[in-house]
């Protein structure tokens, strides 16, 4: 999809925007006979990012998706790729691109289908799966996760009862019928899964997810997804050799306070994994051994810190690799994973990888990693965030935040992989997990982070084939 149209101008002063669109029961009728949606009903959606790894990927898709409507002699549907259709950086999250898409589409459109760079759509069941829905009706159809327990990650929606509202998997692909109305909101704290599915539930003035069985996450040749519509990829990409672990340059942001408390749990787990390590804190213990980088400690926020680490990889007081993971001290990693999905990215591109949040994206705000679950920078990333003229406005700002105002600013995206985890795997659906190799967690609160780290990241075999880490890990779940 080429930039011909410009992303309309549409004033969100006001809080609700409601789109109309013309109803599959005012088109002609032999569009509509035997109940059957044709192609041209249909606009997919791929979930794209900026990258060149993810650009190529979400092509292939792209590809393959337009290789099996030739064989169904019919107009073929449009395919977008997300990242391409305006220069607004919050389109990732879905719901800034929605009033785009309704003024585009939604005449001749009934469907808007949104897929993960990793799903595989078989064309002809998922038109055979949207036969059973009305299409006089509003439906938002997808695989169901729900919350065991009120989380932070979700800030605690629904803590009565949890499991009472469910939001798609984005991974098995989500359906929305148009017409839609959607309120836009101001901010967007909430991890996207959860957004969307409030976005369009809308205080219940709109359709809740309903769920559809031939919209699944089974791997793609499993014998058990011959029903499937939706399948997924390898969870575990590996585009040749592993980067090597004298590659990453790893730092440990920890205080005073936590040296006998947390630094053991990351020597007992995943320090050995690597070959350039420093812990940096306001206090110089040489048992660990610590830098004191000469900023003092924070309660929240750590921006000074940060900063002071990226000064230093830059210089010549460290060895020289193409990249740097930047964790906490509560962050639990699985680094030889790490090193497979690093295989995937050019480091001398300005890479910037992590969970991926934002802030204000509907009224022109920015994304940012979320520092718990790991920052990953290329080299040529750091060089550039230091060439520019972006500083922390105080020592104990929010540093994974300030860092993305100064992305944003320098027009370099950040690179969301579902695989870095904020919070701790009981704050998860247990079947979003089920899918993944996960690469890393964070927070020791309330659980035993050594035994969490065996069950979760520690693979048996040290093969570094995706086929290996795979195994091990789905039979522990």
């Amino acid at each position: 999809c080429k930039r011909a149209v410009n992303y309309p101008r549409i004033s969100f002063e006001r809080e609700c925007v409601v789109l109309k669109f013309k109803r599959a029961v005012d088109y002609p009728w032999n569009i509509v006979r035997k109940g059957m949606y044709y192609l041209r009903e249909i606009v997919f959606v791929i979930q794209s990012q900026s990258n060149s790894f993810h650009v190529s990927r979400a092509e292939r898709q792209r590809a393959d998706l337009l290789q099996q409507t030739q064989s169904l002699t019919q107009t073929p549907p449009p395919v977008l790729l997300l990242h391409s259709l305006t220069d607004n950086e919050g389109d990732w999250s879905i719901l800034p691109v929605l009033p785009y898409l309704s003024l585009l589409f939604g005449k001749n459109s009934s469907w808007l289908v949104f897929l993960e760079e990793e799903t595989n759509v078989k064309v002809t069941k998922l038109l055979q799966a949207l036969r059973k829905f009305d299409r006089r009706k509003e439906w938002f159809l997808g695989k169901p996760l729900h919350d065991e327990e009120s989380t932070i990650i979700h800030h605690y929606a629904f803590a009565e009862n949890p499991s009472i509202f469910k939001y798609p998997d984005f991974s098995a692909g989500h359906r929305l019928q148009l017409p839609i109305s959607a309120c836009l909101k101001k901010k967007c704290y909430l991890p996207m899964l959860l957004q969307v599915a409030l976005y369009i539930w809308e205080n219940g003035q709109g359709p809740r997810l309903t769920a559809v069985p031939e919209l699944c996450t089974e791997p793609e040749h499993s014998p058990t997804a011959q029903h499937c519509a939706t399948t997924l990829s390898s969870p575990a990409p590996l585009c040749g050799e592993p980067v090597k672990k004298e590659d990453i340059f790893v730092a440990v942001k920890t205080c005073k306070k936590f040296h006998t408390e947390r630094v053991p749990v990351v020597k007992k787990t995943w320090e050995r994994e690597a070959f350039l390590l420093e812990y940096y804190s306001d206090h110089t213990d040489p048992s660990i051994p610590t830098i004191d980088l000469g900023v003092p400690n924070t309660e929240r926020g750590h921006c000074g810190k940060t900063f002071a680490i990226l000064e230093r990889y830059v210089s010549d007081a460290v060895p020289k690799t193409r990249w740097l993971l930047v964790v906490d001290d509560d962050t639990l990693i699985s680094l030889p994973r790490l090193q497979m999905l690093l295989s995937c990215y050019d480091p001398s591109e300005p890479v910037c990888l992590g969970e991926r949040y934002g802030y204000g994206l509907g009224q022109g705000g920015y994304s940012y990693i979320t520092g718990g679950g790991g920052m990953v920078f290329s080299r040529a990333a750091v060089v550039r965030l230091l060439a520019s003229d972006c500083k922390c406005y105080s020592d104990d700002a929010p540093d994974d935040m300030v860092l993305g105002m100064c992305l944003n600013a320098l027009g370099l995206p950040v690179t969301h992989s579902s695989l870095f985890h904020q919070a701790r795997p009981e704050d998860y659906s247990r079947d979003f997990l089920a899918h993944q190799v996960p690469i890393s967690f964070h927070k020791h609160w309330n659980i035993d982070p050594v035994a969490v780290f065996n069950r979760w990241l520690k693979d048996e075999s040290r093969s570094t084939s995706p086929r290996g880490l795979n195994k091990s890990t789905k039979e522990e779940l």
